[in-house]
C-alpha cells in the first residue's frame, strides 16, 4: 500500500470505455472526493462515455477519440503538455489505454496486481493493487483508493441529471403507472436473446401487471433492427425509444421506471446507478463478475449451464473473465423464468 504524509493535489483516472465500466468507476471517483475533497480529480475518458459522466460535479474531463488511434494519442499528449500529475489510476487493461497511460506525467501510476494486468499493462505502471481473484468489477477498482490508503467505500453513483432529460422522462413515464423498459442489445451480438423472447415478457408485463412497455437502446442498425422485430412479434402495444434519447436522457428514463430488462449491457449498469433494479440475462458471461451490482437476486444466470453446455466443465474451472459467446448460449434462458423475476420483484418490498 502507498502512503502519502498529506493528499496528493492532483490525481488522474485513466478509463476510456465502456459505459459499464465507466459507471463502475463513478463509486471509486466519489469515494476519493469524499476522503480528499482538496484533490483535483482529472479523469481521462473515451468521447461517447464523457457524455455521460461529465455530469459528475468536481471532476475535469480529458476526452480521447479511440477511434482516432495515433491522432488521438497524440492530441492527449498535447493537452497534457506542461501537467503533472502526483498519481495516475490506470484502470483499463487493454493495450490502447495503456498506450494513452503512457503519455500522462505522473509520479506514481497505479495498475492491477501482476496475474491481473494482462495486455501487457504491468509495463506501464510503477505501482499495483493488491491482488484479488474472483471479484466483481466494481470491486477490483476499489482496490484502486484502497492501494492509496483510502478504505471507505462509498456506493454513491448520483449524477445531476439536466432539466431537459428529466423533462424528457416525464413525457415518457408521466403518471405513477409502472413502467418495463427493455434494452434489448449489448454491442457483443452474442450476448442478445431472441426478440420473439423479449415480446413475450412484454405481453407478460402487460397483461399481468398492467405495466408501460418501452423499448430503449442506441441508434445503431442492429439495435434499430431488434426493436423493430420485437414490435412486430408483440401484441401489447410498445413505446419505442430506440435510438431517440441522449444517454442523460436514458438515465433519467430508467430513474422513472420500475424494471429494466437487458442483457449484459451498458444500461444494466446505468440502471444501477438510479437504483432501479435490473432483470439481467446471462449465460454469455458471468453475473458474479460483470452483472448489475445490487441486482444479483433480479438476474437469471444461466452461466453455468452454459460453461456445462459449452465448454463441458464447471464455471470454477474457468478464467475468472472467460466469456461463453458462442451461437444459442443465450438460448438457455428461457421466457418462464424472466417473468418469474418480473412476479417476484413486483411483488417485493424491497
Amino acid at each position: 500500500m502507498l502512503s502519502f504524509a498529506e493528499p496528493p493535489r492532483s490525481l488522474c483516472i485513466l478509463r476510456l470505455s465502456a459505459i459499464g465500466d465507466a459507471c463502475h468507476v463513478v463509486p471509486i471517483v466519489r469515494t476519493l472526493q469524499h476522503a480528499w475533497p482538496a484533490t483535483q480529480l482529472t479523469w481521462i475518458i473515451g468521447k461517447t462515455e464523457a457524455r455521460l459522466m461529465s455530469l459528475i460535479e468536481g471532476v475535469e474531463f480529458i476526452t480521447v477519440d479511440k477511434g482516432a488511434s495515433l491522432a488521438g494519442l497524440r492530441a492527449l499528449r498535447t493537452q497534457l503538455r506542461g501537467r503533472r500529475f502526483e498519481v495516475l489510476l490506470h484502470m483499463q487493461l487493454a493495450l490502447r489505454a495503456s498506450l494513452a497511460a503512457y503519455c500522462v506525467p505522473a509520479a506514481v501510476k497505479v495498475g492491477f496486481d501482476r496475474a491481473r494486468a494482462r495486455e501487457l499493462q504491468w509495463l506501464f505502471t510503477n505501482a499495483r493493487i493488491a491482488p484479488r481473484a474472483r471479484e466483481h468489477v466494481l470491486d477490483g477498482f476499489f482496490g484502486f483508493p484502497a492501494a492509496l490508503g483510502v478504505k471507505e467505500r462509498l456506493l454513491r453513483w448520483d449524477l445531476p441529471l439536466p432539466a431537459a432529460a428529466r423533462a424528457c422522462a416525464e413525457r415518457l413515464i408521466p403518471d405513477a403507472r409502472p413502467t418495463l423498459v427493455i434494452s434489448a442489445c449489448s454491442t457483443h451480438a452474442l450476448r442478445n436473446w431472441r426478440p420473439e423472447r423479449y415480446a413475450a415478457v412484454a405481453e407478460h408485463a402487460a397483461s399481468r401487471h398492467g405495466m408501460r412497455v418501452i423499448l430503449a437502446g442506441g441508434p445503431g442498425e442492429l439495435e434499430r433492427r431488434t426493436a423493430d422485430a420485437i414490435e412486430h412479434a408483440c401484441r401489447t402495444p410498445l413505446i419505442n425509444q430506440v435510438g431517440q434519447d441522449t444517454l442523460p436522457e436514458l438515465l433519467a428514463l430508467l430513474a422513472r421506471a420500475r424494471v429494466l430488462v437487458t442483457p449484459d449491457s451498458g444500461p444494466a449498469h446505468m440502471a444501477t446507478m438510479v437504483g432501479t433494479p435490473v432483470v439481467g440475462l446471462y449465460a454469455a458471461t458471468n453475473p458474479a463478475r460483470s452483472g448489475p451490482y445490487l441486482s444479483g437476486r433480479w438476474c437469471v444466470d444461466a452461466y453455468a449451464e452454459a460453461a456445462r453446455t459449452f465448454r463441458g466443465c464447471e464455471p470454477a474451472e474457468l478464467p475468472w473473465n472467460h466469456k461463453i459467446e458462442e451461437p444459442g448460449v443465450m438460448d438457455l434462458i428461457r421466457v418462464d423464468q424472466v417473468t418469474a423475476k418480473i412476479d417476484e420483484l413486483l411483488g417485493s418490498r424491497s
